[in-house]
């Protein structure tokens, strides 16, 4: 359970960066405020560092030089008053808690003379305690120890909280100097220590000298600092919140013209060539608008000459084509008429008759396609749709090129048996799809006329196949194969690999490229593989009901290392081989474009060199 709860909160912890990170790339506005705040999130912080320290320091100097104008003013009164007193006498003790009360009374008292703290403004120090000591000159005496010999030379005798004095700061003050030191004392009132800055002199009686330590508390600077902290932080806040609405408001009046003119390239990109970006005032939006419209005319003027000119030229052809088709009949009327009196003795006559026979017969396929060619390009072109058994259509199809196996020697191996069970049926079950029989059947005979011409009369292998929701079939030869970027060229019209190779089916040089739109007029795919001396593969991928979208092709289109078995000539029906289950297709609902399923079937990987590989949808 808890396992389960973890992936699903790492599945969701993914999903959310994942979309913190799709919103990062895609919105520059984001980008920008977002460095803006991060910029001046430090800059604010060193400032505001920097602002403390001055402020705590001046603070501390200025308690620091108040405190010593006080204890200063303080020695001065203790001097007097202690003047005729002689510490080391009997009664001391209450001598030195006397002077002390008086002192500390005075410290507090901003309106006495004397030892007033107002007295003057340079010493206003605040409130403070006092300690007196009147003791050995050993550092580390008990403190508050009464005389116990006669005359109690070498014991020390204090007022105030003695115990607090470190030896570190005593000891300077017995050699007779001005020493500062900062403690953490817990000072009356107080509920918890608090810094406190502790000054020692030595004060001069009748006697020896007395030690005289003046104790600051530092809360009132505290106070002050936190107050200087807190009133930092909060315009902190308010000067990054500042920044972040300033910054997004600049950045959206730049990103606001950049998103229009995005969309309208978009629109402009999806066929509306009227879209135009508005144009206001005259800086560098502006401008930009205006060089784009002037862009978008530029263009538009010429996709639309361009389609003139296709038109044009598609109904130059079709007029053409239909115009020749009446001498076409007459031409081929005579022909024969010749070819059946030629004399059979007569050789070279009769190869003469034969010839214009054969090339009457290609001139006429020749204007059949180029008419086909142009109902294409004029998108006239229909779909005659039917449930029909492929299988039968790909028999149907390799009769229509018999003639050519049998005059190459070449083998045809048929294996027609759906290897996939997807459908709910039994293996060996017809593939029934929605298509034009007419234009599939036209497509394969292209693929095997194809594949008879360049395959040295070495065995061709057709293969059907079938799953849930696509059909495919695979046209492989083992002749001369394909170059590497040769198999992107194939489509192309009137393209020959070798143009002084013979072509022995008599083709026009548009079969494949009729082929190919054939493909797609049922949102199929017609993808090429070539290997030189390996043979090249077609295959031809639809869909089992027209209108749904492939995503997956039931075979892949690598073919498999082994070589074909040895077969005799002829069209023959090869024993099913063992198929491989795909996968579901990765259907992430993004609406990219279709995947092949080639990379999820155990194909052996093509050797360093691996050919050329194209797919045309």
């Amino acid at each position: 359970m808890l396992t389960g709860l973890r992936r699903r909160l790492d599945r969701f912890t993914a999903e959310r960066v994942g979309q913190v990170r799709v919103l990062w790339r895609r919105s520059m506005q984001l980008r920008v405020v977002l460095s803006t705040l991060a910029m001046s999130v430090v800059v604010v912080a060193v400032l505001g560092l920097v602002l403390q320290t001055q402020i705590a320091d001046r603070l501390v100097q200025g308690k620091e030089q108040a405190a010593l104008i006080q204890a200063d003013i303080s020695r001065q009164a203790l001097e007097r008053d202690l003047a005729r007193i002689d510490p080391d006498r009997d009664g001391a003790q209450a001598v030195l808690d006397d002077v002390l009360d008086r002192l500390s009374t005075h410290g507090q008292d901003s309106g006495s003379d004397g030892l007033a703290r107002g007295s003057d403004p340079t010493s206003d120090a605040g409130a403070f305690d006092a300690v007196l000591i009147a003791g050995s000159d050993t550092v580390g005496a008990v403190p508050g120890a009464l005389p116990t010999v006669p005359g109690g030379a070498n014991v020390e005798v204090s007022a105030g909280p003695a115990e607090v004095i470190p030896p570190q700061l005593r000891a300077p003050v017995l050699q007779g100097f001005l020493a500062t030191k900062y403690l953490t004392v817990a000072s009356r009132g107080q509920a918890a220590p608090v810094p406190t800055l502790v000054v020692g002199q030595p004060v001069r009686t009748a006697g020896r000298n007395l030690q005289l330590y003046l104790l600051f508390p530092l809360s009132a600077e505290q106070r002050t600092l936190a107050l200087v902290q807190s009133t930092l932080a909060l315009a902190a806040g308010v000067l990054l919140v500042l920044l972040a609405g300033i910054s997004s408001v600049v950045t959206r009046q730049v990103v606001r013209p950049v998103r229009q003119a995005a969309d309208v390239a978009e629109r402009f990109a999806d066929g509306h060539l009227d879209e135009r970006m508005p144009v206001h005032g005259d800086d560098e939006v502006a401008r930009l608008a205006e060089s784009y419209n002037e862009m978008a005319a530029s263009i538009q003027s010429q996709i639309r000459q361009l389609e003139e000119f296709g038109a044009l030229q598609r109904r130059f052809t079709s007029d053409v084509s239909h115009e020749l088709r009446t001498p076409l009949t007459t031409v081929r009327m005579a022909a024969e008429v010749l070819h059946a009196q030629v004399d059979p003795d007569d050789r070279t006559g009769a190869r003469a008759a034969q010839l214009l026979v054969d090339e009457l017969d290609r001139f006429e396929g020749l204007l059949g396609d180029l008419l086909e060619i142009s109902r294409l390009d004029a998108g006239m072109a229909e779909l005659g749709l039917e449930l029909v058994d492929v299988g039968a259509v790909v028999r149907r199809a390799a009769e229509t090129v018999r003639h050519l196996v049998d005059e190459t020697g070449t083998p045809l191996l048929l294996d027609l048996v759906d290897q996939g069970v997807d459908q709910g049926g039994e293996p060996g079950e017809p593939v029934l799809a929605e298509v034009d029989p007419r234009r599939v059947e036209r497509i394969l005979r292209n693929l095997l006329a194809n594949a008879i011409d360049h395959g040295e009369g070495r065995p061709i292998e057709v293969r059907l196949a079938a799953d849930d929701g696509a059909l495919a079939v695979v046209v492989r030869d083992h002749g001369i194969g394909l170059r590497p970027g040769e198999a992107g060229l194939v489509f192309n019209r009137f393209w020959r690999a070798d143009p002084s190779r013979q072509r022995r089916s008599g083709g026009t040089g548009l079969g494949l490229a009729i082929s190919l739109e054939d493909a797609r007029l049922h949102g199929g795919w017609l993808q090429a593989w070539g290997e030189v001396d390996r043979g090249a593969v077609f295959r031809l991928t639809l869909p089992l009901r027209h209108g749904e979208r492939l995503r997956t092709s039931p075979l892949p289109l690598l073919p498999v290392a082994a070589a074909p078995a040895a077969a005799e000539p002829g069209i023959h029906d090869a024993a099913p081989t063992t198929g491989t289950a795909l996968p579901p297709p990765d259907d992430d609902g993004d609406g990219g474009e279709a995947h092949d399923a080639d990379a999820a079937l155990p194909e052996p990987a093509p050797p360093a060199d691996p050919g050329s590989s194209s797919v045309v949808r």
